[in-house]
């Protein structure tokens, strides 16, 4: 099932890090790093389904190259405590085949950031995750100063704009992505869709879970102190005995993104809110079991398909509402073919008591 994810961080020098390493490891690729005098080597990385630098009006061709691209901005970022890319991440419904994420993923990043002037390093990467399902979501680094003409006919790297630090910017770019990805869903038929409120906003009575990424994995299997994991599954733990407890607590989270579900839905939303094989069968076992969830039968895949009572019962009472408004402009129109028609009375307003010098009452 879709979720959303969008998240917006800021690559700096002071925090020890190169726009080079970083550029290098989203894209896969060996990149020379010029300020460290070494090279960036990540091509081990798997993954990578596309990679691309997308050019405001006006750009040099040559920042196509994206070593050459990163090693500029570093050359020309002389503080040690230098921001040097604002890095925005997001989740790509995974109902999407790659060709239409990758698309979905250029169209918005071209219409929010290159537009705007910003130089973007997109990469689209089609990881699987833990529940061994595809984890699609797309890296786009972006420059932070404005691309200027020179005198000599040259382009290159001007002053850096504020207004593209202007906090407001987050909050209005998740609400233009859950708009623009839920506009393609719909278009695409994909019966899916994402929501970027939080889980009280939306009704959900679980707690949010924080994201737990590789390296916390790696410490954990080495048996390093990992806080953050354990956090996670503490707060898994705790949505896991609430779907038990209730579960229709996750069949209203599910039908929230999506009319009907599968049991590899389900089951990937179990998983997500539970810790541990043993609990995950518990919640999978209390869903299965609800007098909630209405089997609709195989879809045209082969897959047992459901929804939720409540589901049922909100499309029984919008198509009786539909019926209504149909049956009312039925009415309305017969009434008009058999009222005789009288033209109304139209009294001419003095001058200046109208808005509109033409308009009669």
């Amino acid at each position: 099932m879709a979720i959303f994810h969008f998240s917006v961080q800021v690559i700096s020098r002071a925090a020890g890090r190169s726009a080079v390493s970083a550029a290098a490891y989203r894209a896969g690729e060996r990149l020379h790093d010029e300020r460290l005098d070494r090279p960036q080597d990540f091509r081990a990385r798997s993954g990578v389904e596309h990679s691309e630098i997308m050019l405001p009006e006006g750009a040099p061709e040559q920042w196509r190259d994206r070593e050459r691209l990163w090693n500029d901005v570093e050359a020309f970022e002389k503080r040690k405590d230098a921001q040097l890319a604002r890095e925005v991440e997001f989740a790509i419904p995974r109902e999407m085949t790659k060709a239409q994420g990758i698309e979905l993923a250029r169209d918005f990043v071209s219409a929010q950031f290159v537009d705007r002037g910003m130089i973007a390093d997109l990469n689209v990467h089609w990881d699987i995750g833990a529940d061994g399902q595809p984890k699609p979501h797309a890296h786009v680094m972006l420059t932070m100063r404005e691309v200027v003409q020179r005198e000599d006919g040259t382009a290159g790297f001007g002053a850096k704009v504020r207004e593209w630090n202007d906090h407001e910017n987050v909050e209005r770019w998740r609400e233009r992505w859950e708009t623009h990805v839920n506009a393609r869903l719909a278009e695409l038929d994909i019966d899916a869709r994402i929501d970027r409120r939080s889980l009280a906003d939306q009704g959900i009575d679980l707690e949010p879970q924080s994201k737990i990424g590789g390296p916390a994995h790696r410490m954990e299997r080495q048996g390093l102190e990992a806080d953050r994991a354990e956090l996670h599954r503490e707060i898994a733990r705790e949505n896991g005995e609430r779907i038990i407890a209730d579960p229709g607590i996750a069949l209203n989270a599910i039908t929230h993104q999506q009319a009907t579900f599968t049991t590899r839905d389900m089951a990937m939303f179990i998983h997500r809110h539970s810790d541990g094989q043993e609990q995950f069968n518990a919640a999978m076992r209390a869903v299965r079991g609800s007098p909630d969830l209405i089997a609709l039968g195989k879809d045209g895949r082969g897959d047992d398909r459901f929804t939720s009572r409540d589901m049922i019962e909100t499309e029984q009472r919008m198509s009786r509402a539909a019926d209504r408004l149909a049956m009312d402009r039925s009415d309305g129109l017969s009434a008009l073919r058999t009222t005789p028609f009288a033209p109304p009375r139209v009294r001419a307003l003095p001058w200046g008591q109208s808005k509109n010098p033409r308009c009669v009452i």
